[in-house]
């Protein structure tokens, strides 16, 4: 079946897109437009946390979102049961930890505050991105869930304090790090190329990716709309607007 046959079943009704604000908002600007061009109406619809936008998919709120990884998604239909799944992946954006006080993760002083996500996921991605660079040690650095509790080795006695990851940028003035997703890293001004003190390398599970209802993986609009978003007109709008902070991984 050709795109131009799966847009044109698409036409009938309008693909209604769940996305963060920011830089996944600003891609599927960049999709709708190919989109269009192939007959696929999107209607790209902004939200402000992570929880969202999938209670709005599982709910038929909207047919598909675009703003999280595969870590997070699993976590969300562990304790939701809600039947989404992944379609395709887009982008990798390596996350980073920021500080307004310190040039260097190794000036941050014994018994420094650490303000980490507070969704098991990206709290756990965290984790992960400090025992990396040697500043605490997991138990298990390879386990996408790990907790604070799962710290196994904190030499310099850091304390963490979790919060909600649409508030961590904002935190900065009142913590000595933080660890900050990219698409809010971006909104507060900061760059995640260039101002983190350490960040984790794009090999790993934290691609972004594309989810839908299960009950729809297989309706030709779904092809449509990937194949839209992994196009090269997209993939040169990512490479230009965001200069590493994400990268296509088409």
């Amino acid at each position: 079946m050709t795109l131009c046959v799966l847009a044109a079943e698409a036409r009938a009704e309008t693909i209604r897109v769940g996305v963060t604000a920011g830089p996944h908002a600003e891609v599927l600007g960049a999709v709708k437009k190919v989109a269009a061009e192939r007959g696929l109406d999107l209607k790209v619809i902004e939200f402000t946390d992570y929880v969202v936008p999938n209670q709005a998919l599982a709910a038929g709120d909207i047919e598909v979102n675009s703003f999280q990884h595969e870590p997070y998604l699993k976590n969300q239909i562990a304790k939701t049961g809600w039947k989404l799944v992944k379609v395709a992946t887009t982008t990798a954006s390596p996350q980073g930890i920021y500080s307004k006080k310190y040039k260097r993760i190794e000036d941050l002083p014994a018994g420094a505050t650490i303000a980490i996500q507070n969704d098991p996921s990206n709290g756990a991605r965290s984790l992960q991105i400090l025992d990396a660079n040697g500043v605490i040690k997991l138990k298990d650095p390879t386990n996408t869930a790990s907790t604070i509790a799962d710290i196994a080795g904190n030499p310099k006695r850091f304390r963490f304090v979790e919060l909600d990851a649409a508030q961590l940028a904002r935190s900065l003035d009142d913590v000595d790090a933080a660890s900050i997703n990219n698409n809010y890293a971006i909104q507060a001004g900061l760059s995640p190329v260039t101002d983190p003190l350490i960040k984790e390398p794009v090999e790993g599970p934290w691609v972004n990716i594309i989810a839908v209802r299960e009950q729809d993986r297989d309706k030709p609009w779904v092809k449509a709309f990937v194949e839209a978003y992994r196009s090269e007109p997209v993939k040169e709008f990512i490479l230009t607007r965001f200069k590493g902070a994400y990268i296509p991984t088409w």
